[in-house]
C-alpha cells in the first residue's frame, strides 16, 4: 500500500468495501478484533465499519462487541506505542513511505501537540476521525507514561465504540432500514470522514 492511499478516495473506497465484506462472514467478530488492533498502528480503515453491522445483526450483544472492539483497539495502540518507544528509529522510514497519515513533517507537528496537550491529544484522536495510529506511535516516541496512555486510550476509544453500539441497539430495526436505504450515501460519508481525518493531519 503506497503512501498516496490517504489522498486517493478510490483506494480508500476499495479498502472500505473489502473491510465491510467481512461483516457477513462467520469470522466477523474475529475480523473486527483484527481490524481494531491493526487500525491503531498501520491500517487506514476504522473498526466502526465492522462494528456497526455486527451490532445491527446482534443487538443483544452490542456491549460485548463494543468491549472487544475497545480492548483490541487499545491493545493495538499499545503495539503502536511499543513501535514508537522501542523501534521508531528503525521503523520510521517504512511508516513514512507506506502507512497513510505519516510524514516527518506531520510527526514533528504532532510532537508539538503532545508537549502542549499531553493525554488530551490521545483521547481526542481515540474518539475522533483523526488517525489514531499516528498518536499511538508518537506516544511511545514521546515516552508518555504508559498508564496515562492506556487510560486516555480506553476512555477515548471506549466512548466512541460504546456510543456506536448503544445507538445501534437503541434504534435497532429502524436504524437498520435507514442504513440499508441510504447505504451508498453513508459509504460516501464514511470515505469523506476518512479523507477529512487524513486532511486534518496534513494541516497539523
Amino acid at each position: 500500500m503506497s503512501s498516496s492511499t490517504h489522498s486517493d478516495p478510490l483506494k480508500l473506497r476499495a479498502l472500505y468495501d473489502w473491510t465491510l465484506s467481512w461483516a457477513e462472514r462467520p469470522s466477523a467478530l474475529g475480523a473486527l478484533m483484527a481490524l481494531s488492533f491493526a487500525e491503531s498502528s498501520f491500517f487506514p480503515i476504522p473498526p466502526d465499519v465492522l462494528l456497526l453491522p455486527l451490532c445491527l445483526s446482534r443487538p443483544k450483544r452490542w456491549y460485548l462487541i463494543a468491549a472487544y472492539c475497545t480492548l483490541f483497539s487499545v491493545l493495538g495502540g499499545l503495539f503502536g506505542y511499543g513501535i514508537g518507544f522501542l523501534g521508531w528509529g528503525a521503523a520510521a522510514d517504512v511508516f513514512y513511505q507506506y502507512v497513510p497519515g505519516f510524514s516527518p513533517e506531520k510527526f514533528d507537528r504532532v510532537q508539538v501537540l503532545y508537549e502542549q496537550w499531553g493525554a488530551w491529544v490521545v483521547f481526542s484522536a481515540g474518539f475522533s476521525p483523526i488517525p489514531y495510529k499516528v498518536f499511538t506511535i508518537t506516544s511511545g516516541v514521546m515516552e508518555m507514561p504508559i498508564t496515562v496512555f492506556i487510560v486516555a486510550s480506553v476512555v477515548g476509544r471506549g466512548l466512541r465504540f460504546f456510543l456506536v453500539g448503544w445507538l445501534v441497539a437503541r434504534f435497532g430495526e429502524p436504524l437498520k432500514a435507514w442504513i440499508e436505504r441510504y447505504f451508498n450515501l453513508l459509504a460516501l460519508v464514511a470515505i469523506g470522514l476518512l479523507v477529512l481525518g487524513f486532511g486534518v493531519m496534513r494541516l497539523i
